[in-house]
């Protein structure tokens, strides 16, 4: 990854990224594609303008280079070779259609805390929904929550979020964090079998969640969410399990397999 800084902001040249395959795949719900090429958000409360300007070229508007190098580096995980990845997994012929067909998807290194409360929030749900929810909860607290913010809340108190159910699932993550009885810290380290457990400690935090919230709040790469459309995948390419090639990045073939799936094999099947 090569950039310049210029008068409109950070001018950055990325291989193996695209804007709607990484933004807009359903790991994230604070962005919003405001034209064809250009997508506003936030992380960590900092707020961000994305936008391409040519194939691989790409325009990071409203943000220093300070915050570009410290933030949205780490965030878009611009380190991490996915050319080398993609070659990997590529070993196996369908993961080779699937990394063929969503090149430019990057695993996003998400907060912890707010990327398990999106995935509770994700819950029977559709994206539309799940970024609205999220949207009134920033807005009403004028950021992304904290722990203690939500801990002090009863489920009553959230109903302007519209969140049904999940309300107290939030409330209930909020105290068990705060208590000490979940630790985010613990369960990055800690084994994985170990982190899922103590995940599903909270109410409404069932394996779907914590995997979601280890691989994409944690960086947990070897977490492997299963939906409808990865269920599918598992059914008609890999009922004993995803080849070797994949060890250790299981989340992050997941990435390539779910786009795949949803969009161009589910075609076929």
């Amino acid at each position: 990854m090569k950039y310049t800084v210029s008068e409109k902001g950070i001018i950055a040249t990325i291989p193996d990224f695209d804007l709607d395959e990484t933004l807009d795949c359903g790991q994230a719900f604070r962005w919003e594609k405001i034209d064809e090429n250009t997508y506003k958000g936030a992380y960590l409360d900092k707020p961000l303008l994305i936008s391409k300007i040519s194939d691989g070229q790409f325009l990071f508007a409203d943000t220093s280079e300070q915050d570009f190098l410290s933030v949205w580096c780490p965030y878009l995980d611009l380190d991490t070779d996915y050319s080398e990845i993609k070659s990997r997994i590529s070993a196996d012929d369908t993961m080779k259609k699937a990394c063929e067909y969503a090149s430019g998807i990057r695993l996003l290194r998400q907060d912890s805390w707010e990327a398990l409360c999106s995935f509770i929030i994700s819950q029977n749900n559709n994206i539309p929904r799940i970024k609205g929810i999220i949207s009134r909860l920033t807005e009403h607290f004028s950021h992304f929550p904290t722990p203690l913010e939500l801990s002090r809340c009863t489920p009553d108190d959230l109903s302007f979020l519209r969140a049904g159910f999940r309300a107290k699932y939030l409330v209930d993550a909020a105290q068990k964090i705060i208590s000490g009885e979940v630790s985010l810290e613990r369960v990055r380290t800690a084994p994985i079998d170990e982190a899922r457990k103590e995940l599903m400690t909270i109410k409404g935090v069932g394996p779907k969640v914590a995997e979601c919230a280890l691989l994409y709040g944690m960086y947990r790469t070897e977490a492997f969410p299963v939906d409808v459309w990865i269920k599918r995948v598992m059914e008609k390419w890999y009922p004993d399990g995803l080849p070797e090639c994949c060890v250790g990045i299981e989340g992050i073939a997941q990435q390539y397999l779910f786009h795949y799936m949803r969009t161009f094999a589910s075609k076929e099947v």
